[in-house]
């Protein structure tokens, strides 16, 4: 199912600036007994995008609610939510009166029956490295071309995720996903504040972890590191925690840290 502005509908107007420029957001949040698990984070993450991309946010909150109580109640699925800045004429110069287009999708939960949680998963390098680009770094704007064009790069179903490094040769984050490294019970992610998407999951776990006394750090870190940590695992509102279990020849274990994190995430992710 979809609503546009509160509409059921299956079309969008070809003058809508999302479409023609990018210039919109998007949350994706996993629907479990009924309700949008993470909902308020997802939302203040949508707000500050829209600060950013000069997107009138006035109402919005109210509006998707609304929208929300038109969609079927299901026990499990997706919530895709997107706002754009609406329609415009030809060229870059923002409408004096910017009237956003909300879409809403509800679609149906991945089957992840092999249980990637538990065995972990299979990745690869890419060789795409994102631009750094601080104005647009943090948020879940709607040029998502980077992660397209990495994701381009294989088509071996084995394969499960990449691992994108920025433009300056750092670590970023998986194609669909944040990562973490593990080093001496301590958990390490990228600095994200050049390039890459701060996730909602990414920022949950990091809460999770600090409640139980496990202490992050957020850095600078290289491949070389990334061969060298304890454990590995990717991140998203959908998947939860994946381990990272095979990089090219390397194998990983998933470890306690890891193992820990997921049952955390068991507890309270509901």
């Amino acid at each position: 199912m979809a609503l546009v502005n509160g509409k059921p509908a299956v079309t969008l107007s070809f003058q809508d600036r999302g479409l023609s420029y990018g210039q919109g957001l998007f949350e994706t949040l996993r629907i479990a007994g009924g309700k949008p698990l993470l909902w308020e984070a997802h939302l203040q993450r949508l707000l500050r995008g829209c600060q950013r991309l000069h997107i009138p946010a006035e109402g919005l909150q109210t509006a998707l609610q609304e929208d929300l109580e038109q969609l079927p109640v299901v026990d499990q699925a997706v919530l895709k939510i997107l706002v754009t800045a609406g329609c415009g004429g030809r060229g870059y110069t923002l409408p004096t009166d910017i009237q956003s287009t909300r879409i809403l999708q509800q679609l149906p939960f991945p089957d992840y029956s092999d249980n990637p949680g538990l065995r972990g998963i299979q990745a690869r390098w890419c060789n795409l490295q994102l631009a750094c680009a601080p104005a647009l770094a943090g948020i879940k704007h709607l040029n998502r071309l980077e992660q397209v064009l990495a994701r381009a790069e294989w088509n071996d179903p084995s394969v499960q995720e990449g691992i994108v490094c920025g433009a300056d040769g750092y670590l970023a984050e998986g194609t669909m996903s944040n990562l973490f490294l593990v080093y001496d019970g301590r958990l390490m992610t990228p600095d994200l504040s050049l390039y890459g998407i701060a996730g909602i999951m990414r920022n949950y776990l990091i809460e999770l972890a600090a409640s139980v006394g496990i202490k992050t750090e957020t850095g600078q870190y290289t491949r070389a590191e990334l061969l060298a940590a304890d454990e590995v695992f990717f991140c998203n509102s959908l998947i939860g925690i994946w381990p990272l279990a095979q990089l090219d020849d390397q194998t990983f274990i998933p470890g306690p840290v890891t193992r820990r994190l997921q049952g955390l995430l068991k507890e309270n992710y509901c």
